[in-house]
């Protein structure tokens, strides 16, 4: 046997590979085409990637680290039905690893299959309560059910983690401006602002806050940052669908961008 790894993704403004161990059964002259393939994942060769993943399942059909691989490069690819596909062999193969879980709910909130998702890091989150991925994502689905005090939750035990990330922080403060506190989301914000200076995220969603509160001169000088840190800020459908931004925020970033077209 030899020590080899699966992919691990997690969807926040872009795919991000995370390797962790995973064993498998390979034969000794396939390692070196599941090493390429790996690579190619890592080094964003996709197309490439999805090639030698095929080939080195045609002689190691049954490797469930190869088919969770696979998987979420075909996620990455536009094929999320393929994905779940994958995914759901490597589960098969091997139940007890988690990681295909993970994945097959991201490939599952993909196609907007909120129920399917849930499960599948429900089912993570009672095997290990403390995954950030599964809390942060499962955050994610319950926001796009609309329940967002579920949502703020799990955010913050995210954000609370050892591990914690800034995108759960973030994400916290936003649901918590959905819930309507903008006193307390104003402050989390400007906690993000100083902690992470580079991070464009609380900065547009302050501007948005304090174009709401009718501070519109503080805003603008917040945005100037916000937008010469990441312009896809300006569109509402990566908004709410790639970053998955909660609704009142993404209307009032909306609204107060607007303004440049009077």
């Amino acid at each position: 046997m030899i020590n080899i790894r699966v992919i691990r993704v997690l969807i926040l403004l872009s795919i991000i590979f995370v390797f962790l161990p995973f064993s498998s059964q390979a034969k000794e002259p396939s390692q070196f085409l599941f090493e390429k393939a790996l690579q190619e994942s890592k080094d964003g060769d996709f197309i490439q990637a999805e090639k030698d993943w095929s080939l080195f399942l045609n002689d190691n059909p049954d490797d469930a680290a190869a088919l969770s691989n696979r998987g979420n490069i075909l996620l990455a690819l536009g094929d999320p039905q393929g994905a779940i596909r994958d995914q759901t062999k490597a589960i098969e193969i091997s139940p007890e690893d988690l990681d295909p879980y993970l994945n097959r709910g991201i490939a599952e909130e993909a196609l907007k299959l909120w129920d399917d998702a849930r499960n599948d890091y429900n089912y993570v989150l009672k095997k290990n309560p403390g995954d950030v991925s599964a809390l942060y994502n499962l955050g994610n689905v319950m926001g796009s059910m609309d329940n967002w005090t579920e949502a703020k939750r799990l955010f913050s035990e995210a954000a609370s983690s050892t591990s914690g990330m800034a995108m759960a922080m973030a994400s916290e403060a936003l649901s918590i401006y959905q819930l309507g506190d903008l006193e307390l989301a104003e402050k989390k914000f400007r906690i993000l602002i100083r902690k992470y200076p580079l991070f464009a995220d609380p900065r547009a969603a302050l501007s948005a806050l304090l174009w709401h509160k009718g501070l519109i001169g503080e805003a603008e000088s917040n945005w100037a940052a916000a937008a010469g840190l990441d312009i896809r800020y300006r569109e509402s459908n990566w908004l709410l669908n790639i970053r998955r931004w909660p609704p009142n925020p993404t209307n009032d970033l909306i609204a107060f961008l607007a303004l440049d077209d009077i």
